[in-house]
């Protein structure tokens, strides 16, 4: 199965195309575009020469569904639902959150992604995996960095995404140092782990759980700074 999958949960701009478990390729685009401006040119240097087919093969559809900015939200939603509607294939949403941990899934203690929700608070969940696959996962919330890093339990963790990377010193204080901080460049919501992640779950696009509506976690009222979308 051959699936497109992007993210503009954030100010970056993610998408990638994978054939089953093989990632044929995947881009990345941080600037001060609008994620409205960047998306066509990005698919466009994607197919066909990139992705080696045309957007028409591929077999389904993924995207970051929340939680992060409102308006980026909204374009890459609208921009995969259009695609799967002229394209008759089917769509499906994956939680922000999910894109940034499951690029963790083989390591043996839990997981926080923590995306920086603003206004002192971030965007939270804790996944555990085993063996590479998803074992458990808490509900996506959104809470202070005080009550996030309070979700994990035990004495050695993993954290990841532009929450953890603002809040890291508190973070290591709680942790006496003992936290592992992902590295700055596995913080962004990944599109090639959006698409690991709908692949390896069953029936992932026949789940009406997974029906492709955007997330917020809390009600519309300040989105991300000028630009962000």
């Amino acid at each position: 199965m051959k699936i497109l999958a992007l993210s503009t949960a954030e100010p970056g701009c993610s998408l990638a195309v994978t054939d089953n478990d093989q990632l044929v390729c995947e881009t990345y685009w941080h600037s001060r575009l609008t994620h409205s401006r960047r998306l066509l040119s990005m698919a466009g240097d994607l197919f066909p020469d990139q992705a080696g087919c045309e957007i028409s093969d591929v077999d389904a559809f993924v995207a970051a569904k929340g939680p992060g900015s409102f308006t980026g939200l909204r374009i890459g939603i609208s921009a995969v639902l259009g695609l799967s509607t002229a394209l008759s294939r089917p769509a499906a949403g994956v939680s922000s959150l999910d894109g940034i941990a499951c690029r963790f899934s083989q390591v043996d203690v839990p997981v926080c992604a923590m995306m920086d929700a603003r206004r002192g608070q971030v965007y939270c969940a804790v996944f555990r995996f085993e063996h590479g696959r998803l074992k458990e996962k808490t509900d996506d919330t959104v809470c202070s960095p005080k009550q996030a890093i309070s979700m994990v339990s035990g004495k050695d963790a993993v954290f990841a995404g532009s929450g953890a990377r603002v809040y890291e010193t508190k973070i290591q204080e709680t942790f006496k140092g003992r936290a592992r901080m992902a590295p700055p460049f596995m913080d962004a919501v990944s599109a090639a782990a959006l698409a690991w992640a709908a692949r390896t779950t069953p029936d992932f696009f026949q789940n009406p759980a997974n029906t492709l509506v955007p997330d917020y976690l809390r009600s519309e009222g300040a989105d991300a700074p000028r630009g962000f979308a």
